[in-house]
């Protein structure tokens, strides 16, 4: 409760005293489980909320997975005190929340109250698709998968669950939930909420391009051998963690909610040239990128060694980025925009475009200055410039966490209720 007041994201060590003593408040009803071990030794934390009456079905919901995106757990805890207090989701229902996939990507993802998108991104870090808990098994092999991947799947084969959720959340634009199986009715309590809250909804996100949607904000992801127009995925989404509760006939929701909201992306008027717009945005993308490559190579014979633990993590994000964006850019001008493309997927496109060479520089950042290194004052000038340009750009203004964490509770609810009523 109290860091719902204060406004502030909670840090892994922070959501596991609260649900310690959420536990130690409703003893029988909540429990406080470890399930695994991180890379770096942290306790990978479950709190589970007992059914009442006969369990049958099991939730499970995913905080954390994406290091730069802390909502997740205030909301895990926000979750646990509803279905304590209310009989309704628990009947015959148990919950669990897994409330930090990836602790030690939090820890180094320093920004408990961000003021700015500055701010956000000074002490920025997400850690390449292999070191992503949920993605790992779509890049690596079953040998090679990190301890807080394989924590994850056994907790799914555990409690099979017939809904996992994942809390995700963007930097800026709007809210949206991707689906690997479509959980009817879910599109009116969604845009219900995001209506009451003041939260935009992304109906052309361009991480969901050319997927059905049943509604707006709402996609789902398309069956293998479909073709889905303009959608990137460096990964096989099929062979992340989303779907193993389909081997017990489950279903996932991944519920996206902004820390800075932007009008732009839920704008559905058709946009005049998106196959213009998109080739200007790869151009943009191209020449950014450079810039940051060209610090990076500065960096390569100077005293960064790959190998310190205290840079290694930020570097292997910086080359992973920048190795990623040509194949973007790629993607954007051989396959082009659909024809028919709205105003909201373009800018959606636009924000995904500025955010990758951004995020690359910022960690590179963080790098340099700690090291004190001279190319550190010009790519601060680059990085502070792009913030500023990407929050005028689309309007930014804030999302409070309260308000985040309240969107994304509704949002998990109404999906159960929605699965249930179809059946699930």
């Amino acid at each position: 409760m109290t860091l719902l007041r204060d406004m502030r994201y909670p840090t892994p060590r922070e959501l596991g005293l609260s649900a310690r003593a959420l536990a130690d408040e409703h003893p029988g009803a909540a429990r406080l489980r470890q399930a695994g071990t991180s890379r770096a030794g942290q306790p990978l934390w479950v709190l589970s909320v007992a059914p009442v009456g006969p369990g049958t079905r099991n939730v499970l919901v995913v905080a954390g997975a994406h290091a730069n995106e802390p909502v997740g757990g205030a909301t895990a805890l926000s979750l646990a005190r509803r279905v304590l207090g209310d009989p309704a989701p628990r009947a015959g229902c148990g919950w669990h929340f897994l409330l930090c996939a990836d602790p030690d990507g939090a820890e180094l993802h320093r920004t408990p109250r961000p003021y700015s998108l500055l701010d956000y991104h000074r002490n920025f870090f997400r850690p390449p698709g292999p070191e992503q808990p949920e993605w790992a098994p779509s890049l690596l092999p079953p040998d090679r998968l990190p301890p807080e991947t394989l924590a994850l799947t056994a907790l799914i084969d555990e409690l099979r669950p017939v809904l996992q959720v994942s809390l995700h959340a963007t930097d800026l634009g709007g809210s949206w939930v991707q689906l690997t199986r479509d959980i009817p009715g879910l599109a009116e309590p969604f845009a219900k909420s995001a209506a009451e809250l003041g939260i935009p909804v992304e109906n052309g996100a361009s991480d969901a391009a050319g997927w059905p949607s049943p509604g707006p904000g709402i996609f789902v992801i398309p069956q293998p051998g479909s073709e889905a127009a303009g959608a990137f995925h460096p990964e096989d989404t099929r062979l992340s963690t989303w779907y193993h509760a389909h081997r017990y006939a489950g279903t996932t929701a991944i519920v996206e909610v902004p820390m800075w909201a932007s009008d732009l992306v839920d704008d559905p008027a058709p946009h005049p040239d998106p196959r213009g717009a998109l080739r200007m945005m790869a151009g943009r993308l191209t020449a950014d990128a450079a810039l940051v490559a060209a610090v990076r190579e500065r960096t390569r014979s100077g005293p960064l060694p790959y190998e310190d633990p205290a840079t290694a993590p930020l570097l292997r994000a910086v080359d992973w980025t920048l190795a990623l964006i040509p194949r973007i850019t790629v993607e954007w001008t051989s396959a082009g925009a659909p024809a028919d493309a709205t105003a909201a997927y373009i800018a959606s496109i636009d924000a995904f475009g500025r955010r990758m060479s951004l995020r690359a520089a910022a960690m590179l950042l963080r790098v340099l200055r700690a090291q004190g290194h001279p190319a550190a004052p010009g790519l601060d000038r680059l990085v502070t410039g792009w913030c500023e340009e990407f929050a005028a750009r689309f309007g930014a203004r804030w999302v409070p966490v309260a308000t985040q964490v309240e969107h994304q509770a509704r949002t998990v609810l109404a999906a159960y209720e929605r699965l249930l009523a179809a059946g699930g």
